[in-house]
């Protein structure tokens, strides 16, 4: 077997995935234009697609456990490529709602199966980085796809946006059918396994770390092209610069994650990386131009990515033999988060107009509560693990 190409095609895999679940934020300002709906309402796409992620995460990984891993996460990228075309060809905002939840259980059944996949795969003390190599796929999504699913939907609409990912998920099914060896089959998750994690309060708060951490990061990322127009004047070239810089320096920090997570421990970095997201939330009142917010992006740049990286590996590192469920679980915890947030965020901007204010002002105030939230839940896990290992 062709263990780095096995990882490579995982890593494709993600970022077709994660360039489906970007292209609403990326091509939101075409989308409410298009559709004719508020910017509240369009961010609703974004919750209602993780909503159908962050419930099938679990459910899918308890039933599909035994499926040949090379047939089913080719069948899920297939699955998402189809949902993307019906997306493109949905005539209306009320159409395209349901069709984008449907297409999200291939995001669902993916991203936590190439994850366990790539541990079963992978030697032990090899685990860590081969984890977050394969996420590498979700920070090199927001170097090109985000910013070019903007450029796409200013140029041609955003249903051509729709389209390009439609190809990127069949070219990723190809790849990942060609690369995988078969037979790969991770431990299942049955009831005893999901009885086991439940079982265990420090694994669920690793777990809720996502989610909060999501949710804050969502408040803000799902309505980013609005954002910088509204409140910063940005023309479309430089909405799109922002988004490509705020992928750069996400992939940049996914890179450094995966080449010292083993090194210096998932739980030290996770709490780092929560800690420098708080950083550009604390700063969010400085950018006030194009320049300014940019610099002000950088921690959470660095740290939005790699964070759910190192979570993953964290939980694989916890529990090896509840990995399966684990996965699934933290999936669910990141979409669950962007539920949150993208909801959350959604309502301060329909009351916030509803009183006559700034649309997207206290946006950064709600991000901060649920960061800070995920970081103090985060230490309390690491401390707990650490006393029970003792």
């Amino acid at each position: 077997m062709n263990q780095r190409g096995a990882e490579w095609a995982l890593l494709l895999g993600n970022f077709a995935i994660a360039c489906g679940v970007m292209v609403v934020p990326g091509a939101m300002n075409d989308i409410v234009q298009s559709l004719q709906v508020s910017v509240a309402l369009g961010g609703q796409l974004v919750t209602v697609a993780a909503a159908t992620m962050a419930l099938g995460a679990p459910l899918l990984a308890f039933v599909v456990g035994r499926f040949d891993r090379r047939a089913l996460l080719t069948f899920a990228l297939a699955w998402y490529a189809l949902g993307h075309v019906l997306s493109a060809l949905a005539p209306d905002y009320a159409l395209l709602t349901p069709v984008r939840a449907a297409c999200m259980l291939g995001a669902a059944l993916f991203t936590p199966q190439a994850a366990a996949t790539v541990g079963a795969l992978t030697p032990p003390e090899q685990r860590g980085r081969a984890i977050t190599f394969v996420f590498l796929g979700w920070a090199v999504a927001s170097v090109i796809g985000m910013p070019i699913a903007n450029a796409l939907a200013d140029a041609f609409g955003w249903r051509v946006a729709f389209a390009a990912v439609a190809l990127l998920s069949l070219a990723a099914a190809a790849t990942v059918w060609a690369t995988l060896p078969t037979g790969v089959k991770p431990p299942v998750g049955g009831a005893l396994a999901w009885k086991q994690v439940f079982a265990r309060p420090m694994l669920l708060a690793v777990v809720g770390v996502t989610a909060l951490s999501g949710a804050g990061q969502f408040t803000l990322f799902a309505y980013m092209a609005p954002i910088y127009r509204a409140e910063l004047g940005a023309s479309a070239n430089a909405i799109t610069a922002l988004f490509f810089w705020f992928g750069a320096i996400g992939l940049v920090g996914n890179v450094l994650v995966s080449r010292t997570i083993d090194r210096l421990g998932s739980a030290p970095l996770v709490a780092g990386l929560l800690a420098l997201m708080i950083l550009c939330f604390v700063a969010w009142p400085l950018a006030t131009s194009v320049p300014m917010m940019a610099a002000v992006l950088v921690p959470w740049a660095l740290a939005c990515f790699s964070s759910n990286s190192a979570q993953q590996a964290r939980l694989g590192a916890a529990a090896p033999a509840l990995a399966p469920v684990l996965m699934a679980l933290n999936t669910s915890a990141i979409y669950f988060g962007q539920v949150l947030g993208a909801a959350g965020g959604g309502a301060v901007v329909a009351a916030n107009q509803a009183a006559g204010r700034a649309a997207f002002s206290s946006m950064a105030l709600v991000a901060l509560a649920w960061m800070a939230g995920a970081l103090g839940l985060s230490l309390w896990a690491a401390r707990a693990m650490k006393t029970a290992a003792a």
